[in-house]
């Protein structure tokens, strides 16, 4: 008799654009690379410099984060989002993707009672993975035309079962913009931990950058990350603060996982959030790009809505097929996209560009595609 089948894990999502890219490459020039947000500006000289003068390092670091950064990141939060935050109700990650992913599981090891993660129906592919790799139930919550959760339509009985709510604001993909206190209170009323993924917040477009903790810390953590703010993806650093409780609860789980950011890149931390000149920097190098490439996509006969924030442009696919326009992208511009399905169903009928090249390879494909 066979054993049951275990869990095979999918196919990663940007492994599925080989064939798109070569052809792409093909192109004088090679391939204009929108698909991952992967930063491509460098990091502010300081922070290099705060990363090379630390590497004498050898010690453990601290789990939670050198007191240091977590100062570092309160100082950081009350300047430029306004809310106070003690150190202590703070702790570091290894960048955020593997608190996203982790996060069910510890959940769900305190509350076995619970299965479900609710999550934006259009959003970061982790956040139902890290579902499924928990055993979990992954139940997307619809979003409006906006691209806003729409709370409403929870089926109550997912809600009783749900071991947390993700929100995600600047959404990825969409740029849509939660009313984050609307989300924390439905949280608190039905008695689900609301987790906010807000790294991309210093790129809010449509009013001023917001965390979910302005309205209070009870039973809600934002979650950071330094890999969009200040170019520092490879470096893997961020940190999730809030519910004292709940705060309390993943220090503890996480540092007998010896889940800990080395110490020199916690140094490197603690001046990227003390400055933000160069933040400013690139929030108006990432404006202009968004403006310049919904130019050229319109001058080639596509929509090309602006987001509320983030750096992305999400494209609406002639006739609904997302697959179809990248293709045509790829083969008439040499430009590599991420069709919307790899954010959901509920994104099937869009594509997904990352503003993360310089402005020269966008005039690159201005020019393929004859509109420059």
């Amino acid at each position: 008799m066979s054993a049951p089948a275990g869990f095979q894990p999918p196919p990663y999502p940007y492994d599925r654009l080989d064939e798109l890219k070569a052809t792409a490459d093909r192109h004088e020039g090679g391939c204009v690379d929108l698909s991952i947000g992967t930063p491509c500006d460098p990091p502010p000289a300081a922070v290099v410099a705060a990363l090379a003068a630390s590497g004498a390092e050898r010690g453990y670091p601290a789990s939670v984060g050198t007191p240091a950064f977590r100062e570092a990141a309160a100082g950081w939060l009350e300047r430029r989002l306004g809310v106070s935050v003690d150190a202590e109700h703070i702790g570091a990650c290894v960048g955020t993707k593997e608190l996203v992913a982790g996060l069910p599981q510890w959940l769900r090891l305190r509350r076995p009672d619970l299965d479900t993660v609710l999550y934006p129906a259009v959003s970061y592919p982790s956040y139902a993975m890290g579902a499924t790799l928990a055993g979990c139930r992954a139940v997307p919550v619809p979003v409006d035309e906006r691209w806003r959760l729409d709370l409403s339509a929870v089926d109550p009985a997912d809600a009783r079962r749900a071991l947390c709510l993700w929100a995600n604001t600047p959404g990825n993909p969409a740029g849509g913009l939660d009313d984050l206190g609307a989300v924390a209170a439905w949280g608190r009323r039905h008695g689900v931990p609301v987790f906010s993924d807000e790294c991309y917040a210093e790129f809010t477009w449509d009013g001023p950058p917001r965390t979910i903790l302005a309205e209070g810390d009870a039973g809600v953590v934002a979650v950071h990350s330094l890999s969009k703010r200040s170019n520092l993806a490879g470096a893997r650093l961020g940190f999730y603060a809030g519910d004292p409780d709940l705060v309390h609860y993943l220090r503890e789980v996480r540092k007998h996982a010896g889940f800990m950011p080395p110490g020199p890149v916690q140094a490197a931390g603690v001046v990227a959030y003390g400055d933000d000149e160069h933040v400013d920097e690139q929030r108006a190098r990432y404006r202009r790009r968004l403006h310049r490439a919904a130019e050229i996509l319109r001058a080639a006969g596509l929509d090309a809505p602006l987001p509320g924030g983030g750096f992305y442009l999400w494209v609406p696919a002639p006739g609904g097929d997302a697959w179809s326009l990248a293709a045509r992208l790829a083969a008439d511009a040499g430009v590599l996209v991420s069709p919307g399905d790899f954010y959901g169903d509920a994104g099937a009928g869009h594509v997904r560009l990352a503003l993360v090249q310089p402005d020269d390879r966008l005039e690159l494909v201005a020019r393929r595609l004859g509109v420059g």
